[in-house]
């Protein structure tokens, strides 16, 4: 049975495969480039000891290197198709009804779930952690520098990528457990994950706790918000509230080239930075919280798909 189960996920296991390929072609090279600027410009330890020096040589290199990070976003489906290109066997088992064959060769409906499911989920969590090893390699000089908790970041590093990637397997496996078609179960669960995600990544995620705020003096340096994942930042009054004449206050600075005396000009007129950020020390904190809401999402649509082919399918 499990060879069987095997034999009928490796097409979609090729393709897969295919996906991560292509993602390492297109990581790997890059990333060996990186690491050689990195360690020419001696940047590990010029953040540790020369924080303040270090920023001119810190912008180049983001400037150079970080451009590929805003492609990530478009990124965010990887998981979802892994999941949902994993489950397809499972529906198309119970589509074309040779599940029959299975229960009438004295394998019970318990031993074909448990394998046909286990073989899925076994599959996308060795994917899924394919992936991450390659993104979490290719970003470590980037993530010293800038911290993890950018959305191209955070959402292919840490232990979530696992939970996206049951919870597309669980969404579709349910789908297609009621079903028993195909196509719609693709489409659906493409759908619903990607709707999921984008409500958890644009709105729910940064509620996970109380994020923090400060406001200070246009003069002062202020916040460190180098690593920090910033929701927030603009110039205000010293009570944090918008300014409507920013643009008469900058033009009575003589606006030019940065220098103290045009700081404390600003200041002089009230201007004052605003903050609101999540500190990068909370990044395995929100990890954690929202690994826990996908993963119980996950089991709750593989315990339904189990059920239900269970009890319903005849």
């Amino acid at each position: 049975m499990i060879w069987l189960s095997w034999r009928q996920q490796r097409t979609e296991a090729l393709l897969v495969a295919a996906l991560l390929a292509a993602l390492a072609a297109v990581l790997v090279p890059n990333g060996l480039h990186m690491a050689n600027v990195y360690d020419e410009l001696h940047l590990s330890s010029c953040v540790v000891d020369h924080p303040r020096s270090c920023m001119e040589a810190i912008s180049s290199f983001n400037a150079q290197f970080d451009g590929l990070s805003g492609v990530f976003v478009w990124f965010n489906f990887i998981p979802g198709l892994i999941g949902v290109l994993l489950a397809a066997p499972f529906v198309l088992d119970l589509e074309h009804g040779t599940y029959r064959l299975a229960w009438t060769q004295s394998v019970t409906r318990r031993r074909w779930l448990t394998v046909k499911v286990a073989t899925a989920v076994v599959c996308a969590l060795a994917a899924t952690g394919a992936a991450t090893a390659v993104v979490g390699w290719w970003r470590g000089p980037l993530d010293h520098l800038n911290g993890r908790f950018d959305v191209g970041v955070f959402d292919f590093e840490g232990v979530v990528p696992y939970a996206y990637t049951l919870f597309a397997l669980g969404l579709t496996l349910a789908i297609g457990a009621v079903t028993r078609r195909i196509v719609p179960s693709i489409l659906a669960g493409l759908v619903g994950y990607s709707v999921v995600r984008i409500f958890v990544q644009d709105w729910l995620r940064r509620r996970f706790e109380q994020p923090l705020s400060a406001t200070w003096p246009a003069n002062v340096r202020g916040v460190n918000l180098q690593r920090a994942w910033v929701l927030a930042e603009r110039p205000t009054d010293r009570f944090g509230h918008t300014m409507p004449d920013v643009g008469r206050v900058m033009r009575a600075c003589a606006p030019g080239a940065p220098n103290p005396a045009s700081f404390d000009c600003l200041t002089g007129h009230g201007l004052y930075r605003h903050a609101v950020w999540q500190p990068a020390g909370r990044f395995w904190l929100f990890q954690g919280i929202e690994f826990a809401i996908f993963a119980s999402l996950a089991v709750a649509l593989i315990g339904l798909a189990v059920v239900w082919v269970r009890r319903r399918t005849v």
